[in-house]
């Protein structure tokens, strides 16, 4: 199976269907950025610290697999100068639909977030990657890519999904309350599910996961070059899930370009 192009057409009919991540930021939340007051996340729910960005006007900004009308249109309206890249054409048609409303200039550009080929080397101050890469079975290539796009000293700001998730059957917990251990990390979708199970999420066009560990999230920036110097995590919002009862569902990190 393609994982990429399934994925594609999964997030175009989850951005036709309002999801969470696709719901485009209204006009006040612009007026505030251009204002000076904002805020956005790189995990379900807990604002990145302001002093993670620096001073963004007139910077670079890269947001990676980040479409959906929400955090690129808002840190253009702040100042920077922003390419949005995502691999799904109706995530990016949202970024453009709120740029064209609100006169902000963001270039959208489509590919996976594994190949960056179409950026050259030191091209961007900033990366701003938020919860993406739960949709792609292998990360050193992602991390190789944000380091050779940035300039020397620029920022890398990343979130991703507590590996500990992955362990879990979360449809159990749904009907019992109760978390049950049933997968082995690094986990995938493709390799970890019944066939039933797999083909039953497959026809209803649900994307497909990959959970990765904590050595190929951390230790994969800094074998690329990074030097993580932030990290918080987030509960998440939404109290219906079993395991945000009782830990965090994600992680973010800040990390700077340092060789």
């Amino acid at each position: 199976m393609n994982h990429l192009e399934h994925n594609r057409k999964a997030w175009n009919q989850r951005a036709a269907a309002g999801d969470v991540w696709s719901t485009p930021v209204p006009a006040e939340i612009i007026a505030q950025a251009r204002a000076g007051r904002w805020q956005i996340v790189l995990t379900p729910s807990r604002p990145v610290p302001m002093e993670w960005f620096g001073e963004l006007r007139d910077k670079d900004v890269l947001c990676l697999a980040s479409g959906g009308g929400q955090q690129a249109p808002v840190l253009a309206a702040a100042g920077a100068r922003v390419v949005s890249f995502d691999l799904a054409d109706d995530q990016l048609a949202l970024d453009q639909r709120v740029a064209e409303r609100e006169g902000l200039s963001i270039r959208c550009v489509r590919g996976d977030m594994t190949d960056l080929s179409a950026f050259a080397d030191a091209s961007f101050d900033l990366v701003f990657h938020p919860v993406s890469n739960v949709f792609i079975p292998e990360l050193a290539r992602v991390w190789r890519e944000c380091h050779r796009v940035l300039r020397p000293g620029g920022t890398l700001l990343a979130g991703f999904m507590n590996p500990a998730l992955f362990m879990f059957d979360h449809d159990e917990a749904d009907r019992s309350g109760e978390l049950i251990v049933r997968h082995t990390l690094p986990y995938s979708d493709l390799a970890c599910l019944a066939p039933e199970v797999l083909q039953a999420q497959v026809a209803r066009g649900e994307a497909l996961n990959f959970g990765h560990s904590l050595e190929a999230q951390l230790g994969g920036q800094i074998d690329a070059g990074f030097a993580i110097v932030g990290l918080y995590e987030d509960q998440g919002n939404d109290a219906s899930w079993v395991y945000s009862r009782h830990g965090p569902v994600a992680v973010a990190t800040r990390a700077l370009k340092t060789r």
